[in-house]
């Protein structure tokens, strides 16, 4: 069995954490705070959607046989007799030689099987509504422009599956269909813990040898984009017994906790020997840069993930290890960003024989090619690089460099993992 103190690969980090989270318990939200989340159980539709026929565009109900022999040379004229707004429904019958002007939406009349478009009927007389005269030039498909009794939906048809995410327009869809309350996965509470001696809060002005605590708001907006509920803890320093004490209050309220800063092997670095001394240490180093120091561990069968004190370092652990593990918890089934290929703009050599994610910005030439550039700067100290960057470009293990022109795999980090390239 692997030591917890040995390189591992990312994909062994990311199978680590899946493995060591299960899904949090359900709660039932009213619709509109179900977008975004994952539902629990089947949701089925209470009714027929649409619940009638009913006319797709604004246009003309008719026989369509009346229309068969229709024709730019011998267009066929109907004698308009009524009109159907939306909401209404005309109780009468449509006689051959006869039609409806009806609008979007309107239920299409019992006896008419076809509805065809305002725009391509002529006007003979009138104004085209009731009383006028108009011309068809050819005869429509059987059941065009007309959407079915249950086109969408049959009462009690599932309708969005358990398991499955709840977009906006799904949250349109489920009204549709009666649903008003929605049974999810619990949003994982969080507990973001920032370590550093050095560090004060913003907006105080940092003294000699110290900064602001950037990491620990980054991480929390972290958790709120993969849907958790971040909770921002204070500053602790760097002592065994305040991170101690910081860590046991943490799991003691939070289903996962992550701090940052303090996971290397210096003097003051404490994450490490305080997961292994309160529960059970998984992971210290994983082969990827930036981001070699990751430790995960549990303390109280809660998850304990520490991140890097370098933004970057901290900011690819998360988005590569840690979301996938809050995405679970929240029954999602898709955990891969979407990946593309791209020419690089400039070849690099490499140095580093770990897994390197260069953090990069994708265009699309006129030609449809991507290219990918990578940031002139890749300190992993720099949160700013990675604002004004929308993917990171991957240079694999080893020494081989990457020369002008070549295809090379880039993570679309802003782009949801449900989507599929």
């Amino acid at each position: 069995m692997t030591a917890p103190t040995d390189m591992i690969s990312l994909e062994q980090a990311q199978e680590l954490i899946l493995s060591r989270v299960a899904k949090l318990d359900t709660e039932t939200v009213p619709l509109l705070d179900a977008m975004g989340r994952v539902a629990a159980v089947d949701l089925a539709s209470d009714m027929n959607v649409s619940p009638f026929a009913h006319a797709a565009m604004d246009g003309f109900a008719m026989h369509r046989e009346d229309l068969l022999e229709a024709s730019d040379e011998n267009p066929v004229e109907l004698d308009v007799i009524a009109e159907v707004p939306a909401g209404g429904v005309f109780e009468g019958t449509i006689g051959h030689g006869q039609c409806v002007r009806i609008m979007t939406g309107a239920a299409l009349p019992a006896d008419a099987d076809t509805v065809e478009k305002y725009e391509v009927v002529g006007i003979v007389s009138g104004n085209g509504k009731t009383g006028s005269r108009v011309s068809f030039s050819s005869c429509p498909k059987e059941r065009a422009n007309v959407r079915e009794t249950g086109e969408e939906a049959k009462a009690g048809e599932v309708v969005v599956s358990a398991g499955e995410r709840i977009g906006d327009a799904g949250v349109g869809f489920l009204a549709s269909c009666g649903v008003l309350e929605v049974p999810v996965y619990r949003r994982p509470r969080v507990a973001i813990i920032p370590i550093g001696s050095e560090l004060v809060e913003p907006p105080a002005i940092p003294g000699p040898g110290h900064i602001r605590n950037s990491n620990g708001y980054a991480m929390a907006a972290c958790v709120r984009n993969a849907g958790g509920i971040a909770d921002m803890h204070p500053i602790v320093p760097d002592t065994l017994e305040a991170l101690s004490a910081a860590v046991t209050k943490a799991v003691a309220d939070h289903d996962f906790v992550i701090t940052t800063g303090g996971a290397s092997n210096g003097d003051y670095d404490f994450i490490k020997p305080v997961v292994e001394k309160l529960g059970e240490l998984l992971m210290t180093t994983v082969n990827m840069r930036p981001g070699k120091a990751q430790t995960f561990g549990l303390v109280e069968g809660v998850p304990v993930f520490g991140l890097p004190g370098n933004p970057a370092a901290a900011y690819m652990g998360f988005q590569l290890i840690i979301r996938k593990g809050l995405r679970a918890m929240q029954g999602y089934s898709a955990f891969e960003h979407p990946h593309v290929w791209a020419r690089i703009s400039q070849g690099r050599k490499k140095k580093d024989s770990r897994r390197i994610f260069l953090r990069a910005t994708l265009t699309c030439g006129d030609d449809g090619q991507l290219t990918v550039t990578p940031a002139s700067n890749q300190s992993s100290g720099l949160f700013g690089v990675i604002q004004k960057s929308n993917c990171v470009a991957i240079m694999p293990e080893g020494f081989e460099p990457i020369a002008t022109g070549d295809l090379i795999e880039c993570i679309l980090l802003d782009v949801p993992e449900e989507v599929v390239l």
